[in-house]
């Protein structure tokens, strides 16, 4: 340290009476957000990944994401990257309110910091989950070339890694697949108790997309009359949004809105496969 950086430290200490220390001690290191976007497409839970265009991982499959500006906090960085990459605006999680139209649930999942994890630099990821009704497909954004939907199970193949048709299989990049594991089990443990599922929903849904949703979630197929049962049974749990549709087929079914209540009480226990 010069001189000059020494006074400054010791005015800093009698200031704000902090421990004095070296900042050029602590090595540099950059954050990142990382995306878990899920949605159901054709029945089956799937998640939004990108070819990665440059070193390193080069022409591996990735999750979504990018580095914090030195101007932003996380929560931004996390909406923008999600913007970038999907169009979608997010909403509060806190306020439980979607935004109309396009509004994606997001939520703060865990941070990843293993100092080999980025052979850049030192990386610590900030990892965020993200739900979404039904998408339409992804566009490629930033250095990707390429981005597509692609089913969660085929994504966490532990053997052969994930391929399309004309690739050689290849795990995800980074530790993409530890992150994305992690956020699959978050929504399926959530929607146990939660109102999470409404978030994979449009504004108005039937109890039978709603159940479709869990099952596409959890892998499993559910008692329709039991499902009924549960999630018209907690006061204010679902709405009905005074309306019918066919859509599915079959006689008019009643549509509903999520409701105020956020907890499902008793909680639909996820079954044992």
């Amino acid at each position: 340290m010069t001189a000059r950086d020494v006074f400054i430290v010791r005015q800093t200490t009698m200031i704000t009476g902090m421990s004095p220390y070296d900042p050029s001690a602590f090595p540099p290191f950059a954050v990142t957000v990382d995306l878990v976007v899920l949605t159901v497409r054709r029945h089956a839970l799937c998640a939004l990944v990108v070819r990665r265009g440059e070193p390193p991982f080069q022409g591996r499959w990735a999750l979504p994401g990018g580095f914090v500006r030195a101007d932003e906090d996380l929560s931004a960085a996390a909406a923008r990257e999600l913007a970038e990459e999907t169009g979608l605006s997010a909403h509060d999680p806190v306020a439980g309110v979607p935004l109309p139209g396009n509004g994606a649930h997001l939520e703060q999942l865990a941070t990843y910091g293993d100092p080999k994890r980025d052979p850049r630099m030192r990386v610590v990821s900030v990892a965020h989950l993200v739900l979404a009704p039904d998408l339409p497909a992804p566009r490629a954004g930033g250095d990707a070339k390429g981005a597509r939907w692609a089913p969660v199970e085929a994504l966490l193949d532990q053997e052969g890694g994930f391929a399309r048709d004309d690739e050689q299989p290849a795990p995800l990049a980074f530790d993409h697949a530890q992150i994305l594991a992690d956020g699959v089990e978050r929504a399926r443990s959530k929607i146990e108790y939660s109102s999470l599922a409404t978030a994979f929903c449009p504004p108005e849904f039937t109890v039978g997309e709603l159940r479709r949703v869990y099952e596409a979630v959890w892998g499993v197929a559910l008692d329709p009359r039991n499902f009924h049962r549960k999630v018209t049974g907690t006061p204010g749990f679902l709405v009905p949004a005074g309306g019918t549709t066919t859509r599915q087929g079959g006689r008019p079914a009643q549509l509903f809105r999520a409701g105020t209540a956020t907890l499902l009480n008793p909680p639909m226990l996820r079954p044992e496969v």
